[in-house]
């Protein structure tokens, strides 16, 4: 272990409107960790990948990792599926510190998708206005593990408190994890062992109200939203607020 620093945190809960528990995280100074990938994990998840979604083009990897190694493996857009699909390996490296009662769910991936024309690669990536989708991946895929708690469907996180977007290009400021709609039902699971499943769950940020109303009503009240203006884990960085309705005079703008 080396002689180095990250933070991790206790953490303290309440509740909002809805009734959902809000998780807030204090930091605190811990040995870093040096992690490597698990060999058998990411070729477990490359399999899915390119089983389920399609030919692995890239996998985006880390340098030096800390807890766990993030790898982010990218399937380039096809004439049926016109998108970048982005997924993570290392998120389930190690358990998070999911409660007793959902000790089965302590496994988890992430993804997001980007447009056909999202620049890529080692140079569009220096521009943080391209990367921060990446960075959310990555930054999510390790928070359980920075913070010893956990990650399922339905949660929500701020970029930060009070919450900031993401980048210069977009004013979308937290993020949703729910299940994957671009994709099938049997890419949800994948079973390890008798006692590992990994999960995976995709990525939605939102805006400002749309993460409010989530913690006022539950993230039930944002479906009808999404569904009216098409929300999925595509990357719309200046989308509408699906938060927002149309007005009587507003005539589809």
């Amino acid at each position: 272990m080396l002689n180095l620093i990250h933070s991790a945190c206790i953490i303290s809960m309440e509740r909002s409107e809805s009734g959902a528990p809000i998780l807030r995280h204090e930091h605190q100074e811990i040995d870093l960790e040096i992690a490597v990938g698990d060999s058998e994990n990411i070729e477990a998840i490359s399999d899915h990948i390119e089983k389920h979604i399609g030919p692995i083009g890239n996998v985006f990897h880390e340098v030096i990792s800390d807890l766990v190694h993030i790898d982010v493996h990218i399937v380039e857009p096809t004439e049926a599926r016109n998108f970048y699909s982005l997924v993570t390996s290392g998120m389930s490296d190690r358990a998070m510190s999911a409660p007793e009662e959902y000790s089965a769910c302590a496994y988890s991936e992430l993804m997001i998708c980007l447009p056909p024309d999202w620049p890529m690669g080692d140079e569009a990536w220096k521009d943080e206005e391209n990367y921060w989708p990446i960075r959310l991946l990555k930054t999510l895929a390790r928070f359980p593990h920075d913070y010893q708690t956990w990650l399922w469907a339905m949660h929500t996180i701020p970029n930060g408190n009070p919450a900031e977007p993401f980048a210069d290009n977009t004013k979308l400021t937290g993020a949703l994890l729910m299940p994957p709609l671009t994709v099938g039902e049997e890419f949800y699971m994948l079973p390890i062992n008798d006692e590992k499943m990994i999960h995976f769950h995709a990525l939605i940020p939102l805006y400002d109200d749309e993460m409010n109303l989530k913690l006022k009503k539950g993230a039930e009240a944002l479906f009808d939203g999404f569904d009216r203006i098409g929300v999925s884990e595509i990357l719309i960085p200046n989308r509408p607020s699906s938060a927002k309705k149309r007005g009587w005079f507003s005539f589809g703008k």
